[in-house]
């Protein structure tokens, strides 16, 4: 008889962990339970004036080539497309100016990098880091954290934590700089014994000659395209719209409650990977596993809105593929920015001629859940506002969507790193279970892919060890 597995969670950590277990066991039962109406998580696309865009993750980093690779697995090598424009800018003290490039989240190599950022007294106090003693905070993940706030803010001064770190680091996690950890969100910069200005400079090496590789990837045709085939390719049993409720320890495997309350079914499984934000996983895990529930319970998720916009075909946009904004920035009126950031998808991408221009906003941070209580309305018509005055654009959208993304963002606090390695080493110890997410290593889809396939390699391996035993019929059964 076939194993059994159940995946809780359609979006890509569930999807890449199907697939790849379908590789490791081609017979296996493969099951994706997803509360959603839809597969795919925080990827989305959407069509908005005839074109395809993605109003969740638009893009994937290729420094780690993970994303890079499963793309060329699945033969979506053709899809593949790079920005065609990667001038970004950052919108600081009532200026925009280009975004420096020599820098690592937001830290320079040097003081000259970001001296059209900062002030000259800002400027002075990055230049004085390096003469500073060394930082030190241990690279164990039991080890106490520190905060990116608290100790970018002590050694290149706050400005710069205000201009350019929570405003990188806002984009990839919807956090604040004093809540997040160091080590949880730049891991390269700690562990030895050096200044951060040095530790910058080991992780982006020396300035490279000639023309650089893309830093980013994405789909044509949108992130779509990879749910897709992976679904596909996974070839899993997908059952949409059902939460998953409980999660239980049997004789020989697992037994998931899913459903309604009122009229729950439970499915029988040789082994389980939940690939679900963390609020859920605690749910799930609280009586099997305590351990990895409390960790769980202790990762803050954030909500953050995704406004896309498209304007007439004659709009002219700024030469960047977009625009951070700094901490406290303010109209000239003095009201503050909705926006905290907004990408130029025609200019970053490309955009053929005749069609409408395409840019999108991201709005919410971790904390500032009153930007978010407006209606989608209210919203679309603050993130024009704040187009017209960083660009000087003042045309209406031809149309608009506002896609919301309410606790589905996890923070990287200070305590972070601790939680995972006790998720990680509770959820070890259970025969037949693993997990896989954004929760757990890294945001971005690179990283969550990394978490599916190790998730996928730890269930194969349980499978194949228990491959004599696997013999009884198990399934859907009544309440």
């Amino acid at each position: 008889m076939a194993a059994k597995v159940v995946v809780v969670g359609g979006g890509i950590g569930g999807l890449a962990a199907a697939y790849r277990l379908r590789t490791l066991h081609p017979d296996a039962e493969i099951t994706i339970i997803e509360s959603a109406r839809e597969l795919g998580g925080k990827l989305r696309t959407m069509q908005l004036a005839g074109a395809a865009v993605d109003v969740g993750a638009e893009a994937f980093v290729t420094r780690n080539p993970t994303a890079i690779k499963l793309v060329e697995e699945l033969g979506l090598t053709e899809n593949l497309v790079h920005p065609v424009l990667s001038a970004a800018t950052v919108h600081a003290a009532g200026r925009t100016v280009a975004l420096p490039k020599r820098t690592f989240l937001g830290l320079p190599v040097s003081a000259d990098e970001v001296r059209s950022v900062l002030s000259a007294d800002g400027t002075a106090k990055v230049a004085a880091e390096r003469d500073l003693p060394p930082l030190r905070v241990d690279a164990d993940p039991d080890a106490p954290d520190v905060s990116v706030g608290q100790v970018i803010g002590e050694r290149f001064g706050r400005e710069l934590v205000d201009r350019l770190v929570e405003p990188l680091l806002g984009g990839v996690y919807a956090g604040r700089a004093d809540m997040l950890g160091l080590r949880a969100t730049m891991a390269p910069l700690v562990g030895k014994e050096q200044t951060l200005t040095e530790a910058v400079g080991k992780v982006l090496g020396p300035p490279r000659q000639g023309s650089q590789p893309p830093v980013f990837g994405a789909l044509r045709g949108g992130m779509a395209k990879l749910v897709d085939e992976l679904a596909k390719r996974s070839a899993a049993r997908i059952r949409l719209g059902l939460p998953a409720r409980a999660l239980t320890r049997t004789e020989r495997g697992w037994r998931l409650e899913i459903g309604s309350a009122a009229a729950p079914e439970f499915l029988d499984a040789d082994a389980v990977i939940l690939a679900v934000p963390a609020p859920s996983a605690r749910k799930l895990l609280e009586h099997e596993v305590p351990q990895a529930s409390a960790a769980y319970g202790q990762i803050e998720v954030a909500s953050m809105a995704v406004v896309s916009l498209a304007l007439p075909p004659d709009t002219v946009l700024p030469q960047s593929s977009g625009v951070l904004l700094a901490v406290g920035e303010r109209h000239a009126d003095g009201t503050p920015f909705t926006a905290k950031a907004f990408t130029f998808t025609s200019r970053k991408w490309g955009n053929a001629e005749g069609e409408p221009v395409q840019l999108r906003a991201s709005v919410g941070r971790y904390g500032e859940a009153e930007a978010l209580q407006r209606d989608d309305d209210q919203l679309a018509a603050a993130v024009v506002s704040d187009l017209w005055e960083l660009t000087g654009v003042d045309v209406a959208p031809v149309e608009r969507t506002v896609t919301r993304w309410g606790g589905g963002l996890p923070q990287y606090g200070v305590g972070h790193t601790s939680a995972v390695a006790a998720i990680l080493d509770s959820v070890d110890k259970m025969p037949g279970l693993a997990v896989a997410g954004a929760t757990l290593r890294g945001v971005g889809i690179p990283a969550v892919i990394d978490s599916a396939h190790t998730a996928a390699s730890a269930i194969g391996a349980y499978l194949t060890s228990r491959s004599g035993e696997i013999s009884a019929p198990s399934g859907l059964v009544g309440d």
